[in-house]
This record gives C-alpha cells, structure tokens and sequence, in this order.
C-alpha cells in the first residue's frame, strides 16, 4: 500500500510535469493526498483527467458568480478550485453559487474542502445525486453512488452553511448544571495555594 507521503510527492511531480507551476502543483497534491485519506478515487481521476488535459479544451473561469455556466467545454476542476479559494471571501456572501459542467468534479471537492477553512464554515456540495460535506478540511462526509462517482458534474450547487449548534439551549442547560458538581467552592486555603501566592518581592 503506498503511503500518502508518497501519494503527495507523485502527484506534485505528475502535475508539473503536464504544465502546472510547482505552486499549484502542491496544492493539487495536497488535495489529492486528502481524497486518497478518506477513500475517494484521487489518483484514478487525477490519472483519467491528466491523460485529457493537453487533448480536450477545458475552459477556465475568471470570476466566479452566483450562477456560471458553459455552453461549449467543460470546466477544468483545478483552475475552477484555485478561482474558488482565492474568491471565496466574496463567494461566501453569495451563500450559494452553481456551476454547469464541471469535468471530473472528485478533483474539485479538496479545493472546497480548504475553502471551508478559509472561511470557518462547512461547505456542502451536490452535483447529479451525490453529496458531499466538507468539514474546515478536517473531514469529508459524502452521501455519493456506490458504482462510480460521475467523471461530469452536469450542474453543481455549492451553498455555505452558517455555523449553529445542533443541540438545544435545554440540552446545553442541563448538561451544564450537571458539569457544576465539579466546581470546587474556594476556601482561603486555596487562595493560598493559587497560582503566585506566597511569592515574595526580593527587589
């Protein structure tokens, strides 16, 4: 089994070597190194679509706004990625964005995963009938078909999820009430034994 040390340090020379800059190369290699950690097909797309990438005429997209269709070539994962982080203080007030025609969306899905950090919220990504949340790029909970994540993602939704407990005030009150029990009632004996009590003043 390859290790992800050697799955990242691949996929960063791979990824030079079809023309991207050691820059973004790393961070394709990142984002592959996160999809093979959570047993998503990173290497099998990342291979399919290295293979097409000097064949077919991805279209790239400068700004990226609440609605962004293609007429013509699909978009191209990596560039759309790079665009969606460095604009994602902006997108984020757009609260949901969608994208037509995305080529192999798998390799889309890290970008998001560090947008989601950038911006302190979870990310939530469906395309055809897959799903897929990203956590501030610590986890990736997807609900997606078992026989073969789609290698085009025909219309794609992004929306941002704004941050709120899952639990009620009155779960969160009872379980703090039963957290005071261990709350030590301080004696003078304590204050003594605080922290910088009985230091003494040599100067």
């Amino acid at each position: 089994m390859k290790s992800l040390s050697e799955i990242e340090t691949t996929s960063k020379r791979a990824s030079r070597a079809v023309g991207f800059s050691w820059g973004i190369a790393e961070e394709i290699a990142k984002g592959i190194r996160l999809l093979e950690l959570f047993g998503l097909p990173g290497i099998q797309n990342l291979n399919q679509y290295y293979k097409l990438i000097n064949k077919k005429n991805f279209k790239t997209l400068s700004v990226i706004h609440k609605n962004n269709k293609s007429n013509g070539s699909s978009f191209c994962p990596i560039d759309l990625g790079v665009k969606f982080i460095d604009q994602v203080k902006t997108i984020e007030n757009l609260k949901r964005v969608s994208i037509t025609k995305i080529a192999y969306p798998i390799l889309f899905l890290p970008f998001l995963s560090r947008s989601s950090d950038i911006v302190g919220k979870k990310i939530l990504l469906k395309f055809e009938k897959n799903t897929f949340l990203l956590n501030f790029n610590v986890s990736i909970l997807a609900n997606y078909s078992k026989k073969k994540i789609p290698l085009l993602a025909s219309k794609a939704e992004i929306s941002f999820i704004e941050n709120k407990d899952i639990f009620s005030e009155k779960e969160w009150k009872n379980l703090y009430k039963l957290s005071e029990n261990t709350f030590v009632e301080e004696t003078e004996s304590l204050k003594q034994g605080a922290a910088g009590a009985g230091l003494t003043d040599n100067d």
